[in-house]
């Protein structure tokens, strides 16, 4: 094969386990349609995925983490197994605090990856979880021709919420390019495992970023960058009054009406701060012909689990308290730094799933096409990021993981039923201790 074909889903759960028959049922409704049959199997199937759990779960992460990973485990499996019989490997399945990356590869492809290299960051309070980001840097290589493949970099994130938080927004964008930071350096697993060399001892990146390579951030030569999530960009800079909600989009209006959601994305906050070059520098977005993804009320969640509401025309029941807003979106560098116009990425379909039973917002997917290129030297020593490396990004994250730690481990007691339960039998027993010590005291 000439190119690589990749099925990226952004999706931000609300703290609860998705419903896996609706899920896989829908999965690849954007997935690009040929004479009337969906296309051939994508060669890696990517999941950015926010608020994917409750914060306790989140930020303690490992076994209570496990359900939610798996419940997207089972909807891709039978999403792939329905249409194409096709097995899917996961090979990442990573978190930063409620967000969370998941990259599957088709059996025939897993053999021709490199080993995952994943980074986390903190955007929320003191640099917690809350809202962060998660990214992996993966590569593709031919397996006749070695030399010629294409090198990824892939980032899930979830920034500040609210209408009025542009600027929060964009200095999270600044936080993720300056703070979320590869320990391997580029290429070092890769170059280990073709020497047979598999040791954990290579050379990982100290605090101060010094790295043979020089681009440990997302920004890297030669690599491809997809950068996805409940980015929560809207299209108003303040809060809606009850007047605003007769402007809210409608299903049933045509385009030159002013109900038609294309009116409403011309407020666009997003596309207003990448023209003046506020985020997410270089990188670019496919033009959006879908209406906005949130917020949609519990109506909406209804409908979508009621059968008979399948074959009715759609209603769009937005929350009035929220501007209609295209909040989850995916961008990418059309071209690699450092490689030619023959090296962009091809669109091949860019659009939002159906409504949710689980969520408030819809899933949006993007299918693109990645050119294999030849591997050759390119300019280590090229600006290419917008900002430079935190060189106290470690520190500043081990400090992070510790607060996000202590913070699960009380939210866990006192916002859950085991927590709760604890707690209960916690002070059962001191009470009861107490009466012990208290009854042979008195003997």
């Amino acid at each position: 094969m000439d190119s690589l074909q990749v099925y990226f889903i952004t999706y931000n759960c609300a703290l609860t386990l998705i419903d896996v028959d609706h899920f896989s049922r829908h999965f690849f409704d954007a997935l690009p349609v040929t004479d009337n049959s969906r296309s051939t199997s994508p060669d890696l199937i990517v999941l950015s995925l926010q608020e994917i759990a409750p914060i306790a779960y989140a930020f303690l992460g490992g076994s209570f983490l496990a359900p939610y990973f798996a419940a997207f485990s089972q909807a891709v499996s039978r999403a792939t197994s329905e249409l194409w019989g096709t097995p899917y490997i996961n090979v990442v399945a990573d978190h930063s605090g409620m967000t969370a990356l998941m990259i599957f590869a088709r059996s025939d492809v897993i053999d021709n990856l490199s080993p995952p290299d994943v980074a986390q960051v903190g955007v929320g309070f003191y640099e917690i979880g809350n809202k962060g980001a998660v990214g992996a840097r993966i590569s593709y290589s031919a397996p006749d021709t070695p030399q010629m493949g294409a090198d990824l970099t892939i980032v899930a994130a979830h920034l500040a919420p609210m209408e009025d938080a542009v600027a929060r927004r964009n200095e999270d964008w600044r936080s993720i390019v300056e703070r979320l930071v590869f320990s391997d350096p580029e290429g070092t697993r890769t170059r280990s495992a073709e020497n047979g060399d598999e040791s954990e001892s290579a050379a990982l990146l100290s605090d101060n970023s010094n790295s043979s390579n020089g681009h440990p951030g997302i920004f890297a030569p030669g690599r491809y960058l997809f950068f996805g999530g409940d980015l929560n960009y809207r299209t108003s800079d303040r809060f809606p009054s009850k007047k605003d909600v007769l402007r809210f989009p409608q299903a049933d209006a045509e385009p030159g009406e002013p109900g038609h959601f294309s009116h409403l994305f011309k407020d666009d906050q997003l596309k207003r701060e990448m023209s003046q070059s506020r985020c997410f520098h270089g990188l670019t977005e496919a033009p959006i012909s879908f209406p906005p993804t949130y917020k949609y009320d519990s109506e909406a969640q209804l409908a979508a689990r009621d059968p008979s509401q399948v074959d009715k025309p759609p209603q769009w029941k937005w929350a009035s308290h929220r501007w209609p807003s295209w909040c989850d979106r995916i961008l990418f560098l059309n071209t690699p730094p450092g490689l030619g116009d023959e090296s962009r990425v091809d669109v091949l379909r860019y659009d939002a799933l159906p409504v949710s039973p689980t969520s408030d917002h819809r899933a949006v997917a993007l299918t693109v096409s990645i050119p294999l290129s030849t591997r050759r030297a390119l300019d280590e020593s090229q600006k290419i990021a917008p900002f430079p490396i935190d060189p106290t990004w470690a520190r500043r994250r081990d400090m992070a993981r510790k607060t996000e730690y202590v913070a699960g481990c009380l939210a866990y007691l006192g916002l859950t039923w085991e927590g709760n339960g604890l707690l209960l039998a916690t002070g059962i027993g001191i009470i009861g201790a107490w009466l012990v010590i208290r009854s042979l005291s008195s003997v």
